[in-house]
C-alpha cells in the first residue's frame, strides 16, 4: 500500500471554514479521481497552534502507478483550487510512505 501524506497548516482564521472545505469538497475530488482506496483526515494534536492548526490528510493508493496516475493528472488543478480559495493562509508539504 502507498500512502499520500499531505500535512497542512492553516491560519486560525479560516480553520473552520477550511475543515468544512476540505471534508465536502476536497477530499471527495481527491477520492472521485479514481486514484485512491481511501483516505483518512487527522488534526494533529502535539503541534504548536499558536499560529494555526495542524493536520495530515493521507490518501492510500494500491499502488506506485495510481499515485504517478494521480499526480500527473489531478493534482496540479486540485492543489491550484485550494490555494486559489486561501491565499497565503496555509502551508503544505507532501510526502510519499510505502507500507513495510
Amino acid at each position: 500500500m502507498i500512502v499520500y501524506n499531505v500535512t497542512i497548516k492553516i491560519d486560525l482564521n479560516i480553520n473552520d471554514v477550511w475543515v468544512q472545505f476540505m471534508k465536502e469538497e476536497h477530499i471527495p475530488q481527491v477520492l472521485a479521481t479514481g486514484c485512491f482506496t481511501g483516505h483518512k483526515f487527522y488534526r494533529i494534536v502535539e503541534a504548536d497552534q499558536t499560529d494555526g492548526i495542524t493536520y495530515a490528510v493521507q490518501y492510500f493508493a494500491n499502488s506506485m502507478s495510481d499515485y504517478f496516475t494521480y499526480q500527473n493528472e489531478h493534482a496540479t488543478a486540485l492543489q491550484q483550487q485550494v490555494k486559489d480559495l486561501f491565499p497565503d493562509k496555509f502551508i503544505a508539504f507532501r510526502t510519499v510512505l510505502k507500507e513495510v
